[in-house]
């Protein structure tokens, strides 16, 4: 059986917490860049086909950025109000905008051309969205409405009038593109047909909630949807007659304004008035991170490949979060490359899962001259190799239960105070801290004595380092006095032990006045 690794201690109470695997994910996000706008940047998204370019509106720009360098490649500045609702066609090459006019245009990215202009709308248009036949446009209006365009005529295939208030979100089923989701400052959703020009389903957010964001899953029939309002994330089950609320969380202090998938769906995070992102877990619905911001959060986006983080904030600041793909991640995506270009069939039934029987061959540079390597179809059984974890000296030490040894290796400088303590804590778990105390002399008692000077009035750790130090003064009493560098030690800590406690009497002693004062006041 493998060695499990010290764990952590997360608080100063005893209590110890495995790292969480989302946030060590999420802390891996680095690098942060800040870009200044004058306005709020009111949209952002990413093109689904690589390099994974966004776009930003903000003000009466549209802006296309480059993810690696952060330095905007496409400026397009043909709104005479304020621009809304950009969104990048899967295939690259289109941009799509609302804006304060009130019209619907579609640009070429390249050329920065206006390629089509579609009036109908009364107000606003906060939302755009192409549809996966990659021929018409869903738009969302502050006049109530949401309307289906023909890109080819420019036409108005659709007007749906359902909604009684602005309508700022709406989303295409990715799976069939005759259905649309809305939502609308009037408190509800509705999911529209295009072959009826009805709301098949119309699902209430909860009364006085605006509706801000709505999300389809991409995957499992499409069937699950997502409505923000207020400080509330809703789930519905859409397969259900009328719809059905299965989840109700509100894990934000004010207003969700937007939200996301990260790249596999696996996720979903959102963003609000209150500076803070949060991440979700769609497999029990928890927060498993939270991100912070200096600002109101008012637009979100995660790049396909989960290599970015966008977020737009009401104070005009773009920022800009990257990580670095593991080795792993890019040699399966080199593969996949691979096989595409060579237009492997084999890749596309096993990718698909239509044949059990499927295989593909690695032809990639570095197996040229040599016998191709064959991987396997989905029903055969694969032994992967597991790299070790390489184990730290007190873990070696533990493992080999010399606990002494252990000790000492925590009192390093370079070793953080929490892991000092969370070995101090394995050590009485496992009945070793008084054997790995025990029969020191001077010189190796002394770094434990000044660790345990320096932190027993810590509020974070000084319960546990009262208790050791109760320990030490039970094993070494009878020979205190022989060294007077171990007694000046204990002097001290003594002195401050006194310090903390007449400290601590005085806040009582205040806590009980302004008890008094607030009694009388609330008799008064």
């Amino acid at each position: 059986m493998e060695f499990l690794p010290l764990p952590k201690l997360s608080r100063g109470d005893g209590s110890i917490a495995v790292a969480n695997p989302h946030s060590r994910y999420y802390h891996s996000f680095r690098h942060p860049l800040f870009i200044r706008h004058h306005n709020p940047i009111t949209s952002i998204h990413f093109a689904p086909s690589k390099p994974h370019r966004f776009a930003i509106t903000s003000s009466s720009r549209l802006l296309v950025y480059a993810p690696r360098t952060g330095k905007v490649i496409k400026t397009i500045t043909r709104f005479k109000d304020t621009a809304r609702g950009a969104e990048i066609r899967k295939d690259g090459k289109l941009i799509v905008a609302g804006g304060d006019e009130g019209i619907v245009q579609v640009f070429d990215i390249n050329s920065r051309a206006i390629l089509r202009t579609m009036k109908g709308h009364e107000q606003s248009v906060h939302v755009t969205r192409f549809s996966p036949n990659n021929t018409e446009i869903g738009s969302a209006s502050d006049d109530g409405t949401v309307r289906l365009w023909d890109i080819p005529s420019q036409t108005c295939l659709q007007t749906f009038d359902g909604h009684t208030d602005y309508v700022r979100s709406l989303v295409f089923n990715p799976n069939n593109p005759s259905l649309l989701l809305s939502g609308s400052y009037d408190s509800t959703i509705k999911l529209w047909d295009v072959r009826t020009g009805k709301a098949e389903i119309t699902m209430s957010h909860g009364s006085n909630l605006s509706v801000e964001d709505v999300l389809l899953f991409p995957t499992g029939g499409s069937n699950v949807a997502l409505s923000a309002g207020g400080p509330i994330l809703r789930v519905w089950d859409l397969a259900m007659a009328g719809g059905k609320c299965v989840r109700a969380l509100s894990n934000h202090q004010k207003t969700i304004s937007c939200m996301t998938f990260d790249g596999g769906a696996r996720r979903v995070l959102t963003g609000g008035l209150d500076q803070m992102v949060k991440v979700y877990d769609v497999e029990d619905w928890k927060v498993v991170h939270t991100m912070r911001y200096p600002a109101p959060i008012m637009s979100l986006a995660v790049s396909p490949d989960d290599t970015h983080i966008a977020a737009g904030m009401s104070d005009g600041t773009l920022s800009l979060r990257r990580r670095d793909p593991k080795a792993s991640e890019l040699a399966s995506s080199n593969l996949q490359n691979t096989a595409l270009k060579s237009g492997a069939y084999e890749y596309f039934a096993d990718f698909e899962n239509i044949f059990g029987t499927g295989h593909v061959k690695d032809k990639s540079a570095a197996t040229k001259g040599r016998e191709e390597r064959v991987i396997g179809a989905v029903d055969e059984l694969r032994v992967e190799s597991v790299k070790r974890k390489k184990l730290r000296p007190y873990d070696k030490f533990l493992k080999e239960f010399k606990y002494g040894a252990a000790l000492d290796a925590v009192m390093e400088n370079n070793i953080r105070p929490a892991t000092a303590f969370a070995l101090i804590q394995e050590l009485v778990y496992r009945d070793g801290l008084r054997s790995a105390l025990s029969g020191r002399d001077d010189v190796t008692l002394e770094p434990i004595l000044r660790f345990l000077y320096k932190y027993i009035a810590d509020y974070r750790f000084g319960q546990m380092a009262s208790e050791v130090m109760d320990v030490v003064l039970d094993l070494y009493s009878l020979v205190l006095g022989q060294s007077a560098l171990i007694d000046d030690i204990i002097r001290k800590t003594k002195s401050r032990v006194t310090g903390e406690l007449r400290f601590q009497q005085e806040l009582l002693a205040l806590n009980g006045a302004l008890d008094m004062v607030l009694a009388q006041a609330a008799l008064g």
